[in-house]
């Protein structure tokens, strides 16, 4: 029988059985979602945060409904803390199976507004943080043969949403990726960026208590006129993350409700159509 096909007691499918996964960031509000997913499926999560007190928060949640996760406290952005990281992850489980890359940094929106300090910031988070990660947990993939990396980007990447540092290193993310995919593909290694559209997670609770209706219009520009909730990102991470979607490499899966689609909204102001 194939491991995968068996889930846990109190687990989901086990789409993830047996894997090792990584999650930087995995306290935060996609990253909670997919730790709460991947360890349903059979999964050992490590949570990489910097804020270790959520991380162990949840992850006692997790363990309690029967999940196996652990927590490391490390910023991301600094090479012996990543690399102390993963060296405890092969220690405590002897293979890494997937990296999901999901930590974040964003402040400053426009040029003239965000100081060096900012700019360097968002970079080293959003940007340099995956680099590393990548780089300290491919010579184990490499090993294993097998092996997936699973940026979360953002549709900041693709097109001009203001927070001009955090969407250059969305940018970078995504051809980060694609040389990743590109270098390593023939060895077994898988690389995909997921890029979300605007996802109610919780760090719009500050916002959301000064401008209870900023969500409601910001759903106006999405074709589905709505926002999106952390699980449905987790569900794509989660098909990327399985061996359901092994022929997917370099490819960035836009999960934005129709937003980059295109701007009905302009169409209606040049008077090409109705929108209701």
């Amino acid at each position: 029988m194939d491991p995968r096909s068996s889930a846990l007691p109190g687990q989901g499918t086990g789409q993830l059985q047996g894997k090792v996964v990584i999650i930087t960031g995995g306290a935060g509000g996609i990253g909670s979602a997919m730790t709460r997913l991947f360890t349903r499926e059979g999964a050992a999560v490590a949570i990489a945060e910097i804020n270790i007190e959520a991380a162990q928060a949840l992850a006692q949640d997790v363990r309690r409904a029967g999940g196996v996760c652990d927590t490391y406290a490390c910023d991301v952005s600094v090479w012996p803390q990543v690399q102390a990281m993963v060296e405890q992850v092969m220690a405590r489980h002897g293979r890494i199976d997937v990296l999901v890359n999901n930590a974040l940094y964003v402040k400053g929106y426009g040029l003239l507004d965000t100081d060096e300090e900012t700019w360097n910031r968002n970079l080293a988070v959003t940007l340099t943080a995956p680099f590393l990660c990548s780089k300290a947990v491919l010579p184990h993939m490499l090993a294993q043969g097998s092996g997936t990396i699973i940026n979360i980007a953002s549709v900041n990447g693709l097109m001009s949403f203001g927070e001009i540092a955090y969407s250059a290193a969305k940018a970078g993310l995504i051809n980060l990726t694609k040389n990743i995919a590109v270098m390593y593909g023939r060895k077994g290694i898988r690389c995909n960026a997921i890029a979300p559209g605007t996802v109610h997670t919780p760090v719009w609770d500050a916002l959301l208590q000064r401008d209870p209706e900023i969500l409601n219009r910001i759903a106006q520009w999405y074709p589905v006129r709505r926002v999106g909730r952390p699980e449905e990102i987790a569900a794509c991470a989660l098909f990327l993350a399985s061996d359901q979607c092994t022929f997917a490499n370099g490819a960035t899966f836009v999960i934005d409700g129709g937003l980059t689609a295109g701007f009905e909204r302009w169409i209606a102001d040049a008077g090409m159509m109705d929108v209701e």
